[in-house]
């Protein structure tokens, strides 16, 4: 349920595609190339997701689901775990990731994604 509900929300923002660029376990969602999102397909319970180091540090201390990012750089990822979190909450941590990794886009590809 998660991956799918996961999955549709990611894809349904603008210049993301869904890409398996490690393994053929681990699905990552880019916008524009670069990876915003990323999840196990075969255990899809939780999702690893850019987020701001303040940010981070605050959401770990109230939520007990939210842990450094497995496997990334543990100031600028966070790891999720998606059983017992709202929906709308988790989809707010996804925009906030996307948006993170947007704003750090070439210009070039600043122009492109909003003529998408």
């Amino acid at each position: 349920m998660f991956l799918e509900t996961v999955n549709n929300y990611c894809l349904a923002k603008k210049g993301v595609e869904a890409t398996f660029p490690f393994d053929e376990e681990t699905l990552v969602w880019k916008v524009m190339g670069k990876m915003f999102c990323l999840g196990d397909v075969h255990a899809f319970n939780s999702i690893t997701l850019k987020c701001d180091p303040e940010e981070s540090i605050r959401l770990q201390a109230n939520y007990e689901n939210i842990k450094p990012g497995y496997h990334m750089n543990k100031k600028l990822w966070i790891t999720i775990e998606l059983d017992g979190l709202p929906i709308d909450f988790v989809f707010s941590l996804i925009d906030t990731s996307y948006e993170l990794v947007v704003r750090k886009l070439p210009l070039k590809d600043k122009h492109i994604l909003q003529t998408l």
